[in-house]
């Protein structure tokens, strides 16, 4: 399990408030482990015994579940469809917690979506203030030239709302017999509805598949599509501290 603040834990435990427990912790009236607690110390709530004033602190603590999804086309980012469509719940039933999307991916989009049932940390990263970068591998049809780059990369306005620059590049140029295609490359510091897919279309830029391959410095990798994997401790952290 991921580890917690003893502030924090003693506040989900119903104990005190986040505030008194830093003033019981100063005065050393709680323990962990049989010494006495430090301010901002972390515990592993299935491990650590902790004491509050001399009683051990049991608490029916949930397990948080940390998971990178590789969300294929076709499947909705919900937890249920009213219109009967596949939905990523399907996707990773056997977690055995109830988790849901951080943020979304549209039906025809694929790529790395985050699931998690923590809703302090879901906030922290949905919230229009946050800034880590969202990454994206869009094909196109035809050659892109720099003329399209500049106009991608340009303040521009969507739905009448000005959206924050996007860093566009050339990932790759691909030529066939029939089409030629070209796989962007575009950084995002929002998600606005559908945000990509109306950039293009406003510059004339033809999508044919748009995937999600990282958000921050948590990449997508090798993962198949339709398979999940846990977050491991350290990429938890970093999105805490993000």
């Amino acid at each position: 399990m991921a580890e917690i603040r003893i502030q924090k834990f003693l506040s989900d435990a119903g104990v005190v408030s986040r505030r008194a427990a830093e003033r019981e912790i100063l005065r050393g009236g709680v323990k962990i482990n049989g010494l006495c607690a430090e301010i901002g110390q972390k515990i592993d709530p299935e491990r650590d015994t902790v004491e509050y004033l001399g009683r051990i602190v049991k608490s029916d603590f949930k397990r948080y579940v940390y998971i990178m999804l590789n969300k294929p086309r076709g499947y909705v980012t919900t937890m249920s469809d009213e219109r009967g469509r596949p939905t990523v719940a399907e996707l990773c039933e056997s977690v055995g917690e109830r988790i849901y999307p951080v943020g979304r991916l549209d039906m025809d989009s694929d790529g790395l979506l985050l699931m998690t049932n923590d809703g302090e940390l879901a906030n922290k990263l949905t919230h229009p203030r946050h800034s880590i970068p969202k990454i994206y591998n869009v094909e196109v049809r035809g050659k892109i030239d720099a003329e399209t780059i500049k106009k991608l990369s340009s303040p521009m306005t969507i739905d009448g709302y000005k959206i924050r620059p996007v860093k566009v590049t050339i990932a790759e140029m691909k030529k066939s017999p029939r089409n030629d295609t070209t796989i962007l490359q575009m950084e995002l510091y929002e998600g606005r509805n559908r945000q990509i897919r109306k950039m293009c279309e406003s510059v004339g830029v033809d999508i044919i598949r748009l995937t999600r391959v990282a958000i921050g410095n948590i990449a997508l990798g090798n993962l198949k599509s339709g398979d999940f994997r846990y977050l491991t401790r350290s990429q938890v952290e970093y999105l805490k501290n993000c």
